[in-house]
C-alpha cells in the first residue's frame, strides 16, 4: 500500500502509461498554457520574432522541480515554430556519436530536447557548443599522424535544455542558453484551471469546490494534479454517480492516504522521524534516510522540496529540522530548544 501511495504523489513519471496519460493531457499552444509567469509572454515574442526572421528560436534552459512542465513547453514551443521536436536524455547520450546522429538529422528550425541535461557526459557536452553557437560539429578520426579533423555544418535549429538541478550543470553550457528561466510551484488558482481542462479533455463532469479542493492538496505540480484526477475519476466512477462531488474526492484521496495539505504518509513519516527519533532536528539527510529506510536521493528529490516549500521543513548548516507548522499538522506539542530538554507530547 505504501508503494502507491509514495507513486501518486510523486511529481516523477511513474511509468510508461503514467507518461503517456499525461502527453495526452498536455495543451499545444502557448494560449493554452497555465501558470510559468512571465515565461511564457517571453516565448511567444521569441518565436513570433523568430518565424518572423525565419530563424530557430534562441536556445532555452528550463529547470526547476520535476512535473512542472518542463517538457510541456518544449513540445508547445516546437508546435508554435512548426517544427518536428526530437526528445532524448542527457544519460541516455553516451558518446559523441549518439549526439552527432541526432543533430544530424535535424531539419531547419527543428527543436532538440534534451531532458536532465546536467547528466551529459563531459565528452558528449563538449560537442554541443559548437553546435549550439556555429551550427556545427568538429570531430576527429584516426589517430596520430593520420588524425584529421571534420567539419560538419549543421541546419540551425533549436536546443531546450531540461534539468532539475541546474546547480550541476557547468558555466560554458549554461552561458549558451539564451532563454533561462525556473520553473515555480503553481498556486491553487492555476492548478484549478488546469484540473478544469484536463476534466474537460476527460470529459468529467465536476464541482468547482471539488476540483478547488483537489489543487490544493496536488502540492503545487500539475503532474500531480493530472494523476490525481484520473484516480478520483475510477474512485466516482465506481462508488459515486462518476461526477466529481467534493465528498468523493476527500473519500478517494483519503484511500490514498493523501491528507489536506498534499502530504502522504512518506511524508509523514519523514517529518515523525524528525521529531520523534532527533527531537526536531537538525539532523542529517542520512541519518533520516538510513532511519526511515529509504534512499537519500528519494528524500532529496521527491519529499523535500514541497515540505520546504510549503514551510514544514528547515534546511540549516547543521541539517534539517521541522518547524512549528509541521508540529502542529501532525498533532504534536513541540517545543524548540537550543538544548536537549525539548518537550515532545503527542496532542489529542
Amino acid at each position: 500500500m505504501l508503494m502507491a501511495r509514495e507513486k501518486i504523489i510523486s511529481a516523477q513519471s511513474t511509468s510508461v502509461d503514467d507518461e503517456q496519460q499525461n502527453a495526452a493531457l498536455r495543451p499545444e499552444s502557448i494560449d493554452q498554457c497555465i501558470g510559468s509567469g512571465d515565461l511564457l509572454e517571453k516565448l511567444q515574442i521569441s518565436i513570433t520574432a523568430a518565424k518572423q526572421r525565419d530563424e530557430p528560436m534562441e536556445h532555452v534552459l528550463l529547470h526547476g522541480p520535476p512535473g512542472l512542465g518542463k517538457t510541456t513547453l518544449a513540445y508547445v514551443i516546437a508546435h508554435e515554430m512548426g517544427a518536428k521536436i526530437k526528445v532524448t536524455s542527457g544519460p541516455s547520450l553516451t558518446r559523441p556519436g549518439d549526439l552527432i546522429g541526432i543533430l544530424t538529422n535535424l531539419e531547419h528550425r527543428d527543436v532538440l530536447f534534451i531532458d536532465e541535461i546536467h547528466r551529459l557526459p563531459p565528452a558528449v557536452e563538449e560537442y554541443i557548443y559548437p553546435a549550439m553557437e556555429d551550427y556545427k560539429v568538429d570531430f576527429i578520426v584516426d589517430s596520430g599522424m593520420h588524425s584529421r579533423t571534420i567539419n560538419l555544418p549543421l541546419k540551425p535549429f533549436t536546443l531546450i535544455g531540461a534539468t532539475t538541478r541546474a546547480g550541476l550543470l557547468s558555466p560554458p553550457m549554461r552561458t549558451r542558453f539564451g532563454i533561462n528561466h525556473h520553473l515555480e510551484f503553481w498556486n491553487v488558482d492555476d492548478l484549478l484551471a488546469r484540473c478544469k481542462m484536463s476534466a474537460e479533455m476527460l470529459k468529467i463532469e465536476y464541482d468547482e469546490d471539488a476540483l478547488r479542493l483537489l489543487a490544493g492538496r496536488a502540492r503545487g505540480t500539475p503532474r500531480i494534479a493530472n494523476r490525481l484526477i484520473r484516480r478520483c475519476r475510477d474512485y466516482a466512477q465506481v462508488k459515486d454517480d462518476g461526477k466529481l462531488h467534493e465528498k468523493s474526492i476527500v473519500a478517494a484521496l483519503k484511500l490514498e492516504g493523501i491528507d489536506e495539505l498534499g502530504l502522504d504518509e512518506l511524508d509523514r513519516r519523514f517529518l515523525r522521524t524528525i521529531i520523534s527519533t532527533y527531537k526536531g532536528g537538525p539532523v542529517g539527510i542520512e541519518a533520516i534516510a538510513a532511519t526511515l529506510g529509504e534512499e537519500t536521493d528519494t528524500l532529496v528529490d521527491v519529499v523535500e522540496p514541497y515540505l520546504l516549500q510549503s514551510g514544514l521543513l528547515a534546511r540549516t548548516r547543521q541539517g534539517r529540522q521541522i518547524t512549528s507548522a509541521a508540529a502542529q499538522h501532525l498533532g504534536v506539542n513541540w517545543v524548540p530548544a537550543s538544548d536537549e530538554n525539548s518537550l515532545f507530547e503527542t496532542g489529542a
